[in-house]
């Protein structure tokens, strides 16, 4: 519980990151634009300097960019918060499930090598249950084989061998983890392929209504174009800044994943072959 919402909190934490490094940087920007109009003024001659102490004091003020992402937020229309809704959505979403997986993995890791230094020393397979978690991976299929292998009764069941019994349970115990891994990966597909698409639409969204607006006002120099067009393109920036991290951990865990159900898959055969020793220095 304390490893997923320590996730949920860097996850928010990440996409609220993403989202308001465009604010900062046009921040920036603005802050420059006013330094080097207030150099400017500082350096004129001093014979009209106090003329000019007005404009300097209005230039040193930040001016209000009408066409950043936070008027974007603020004064948008309804299609345009929509857009950053779902990209934000979907970033926190992605950020959980990476930082979550992450939490599992490692901890399927740490428990495998302990399997591999403890477990099949044991004196019996009751000990080498008790030696491991009770909420680990290794305790639940450990746990399912050893019952499976003590209770094949039942009309239906006796009619299925000892040893396909217990390879049966055993295999399906390994795929409830290996769904358990997998759980949320599709949702890092999902994002990686469709965010930037949405964020494509917001700017063409943006596009359309920016040029809507100067052929309504009937002016289309390169000052009334380029701000509401560099607007609308902070969309597909988002979208993209939202895939990347979607794709790269998509790739990443399923690769970690593979490396962790080869430990699983061989602690798996290795506790049947334990069993079926077993059944037999039982049976003589």
């Amino acid at each position: 519980m304390i490893s997923r919402l320590s996730a949920l909190f860097a996850a928010i934490a990440c996409a609220a990151t993403l989202a308001v490094s465009p604010l900062s940087a046009q921040a920036q920007d603005q802050a420059a634009s006013a330094a080097a109009s207030a150099a400017d003024t500082t350096a004129a001659p001093a014979d009209i300097a106090p003329a000019a102490a007005p404009d300097t004091a209005a230039a040193a003020k930040p001016v209000d960019n009408p066409y950043s992402l936070g008027n974007i937020v603020a004064h948008g229309n309804i299609v345009d918060q929509i857009v950053l809704g779902i990209l934000f959505i979907m970033s926190l979403g992605s950020w959980y499930i990476l930082f979550t997986k992450l939490w599992d993995t490692s901890k399927i890791a740490r428990e495998a090598k302990d399997v591999r230094a403890s477990f099949f020393k044991k004196a019996s397979l009751q000990e080498g249950l008790k030696s491991l978690s009770e909420t680990g991976a290794f305790r639940y299929i450990a746990q399912t084989g050893v019952e499976a292998s003590e209770h094949h009764e039942g009309a239906l069941t006796e009619n299925i061998d000892h040893n396909t019994w217990v390879t049966m349970n055993i295999d399906r115990a390994v795929s409830e983890v290996n769904s358990r891994l997998q759980g949320g990966l599709g949702f890092l597909a999902t994002v990686g392929s469709t965010s930037p698409f949405i964020g494509l639409f917001g700017t063409v969204w943006g596009i359309l209504q920016a040029l809507t607006q100067i052929g309504v006002a009937g002016q289309a120099s390169i000052d009334k174009v380029a701000g509401p067009v560099g607007a609308a393109l902070i969309m597909t920036a988002i979208g993209l800044g939202v895939a990347v991290p979607a794709v790269l951990g998509y790739n990443w865990l399923v690769n970690r994943n593979k490396s962790v159900m080869g430990q699983v898959r061989a602690f798996a055969a290795d506790l049947h072959g334990v069993l079926m020793g077993s059944r037999k220095v039982a049976g003589r």
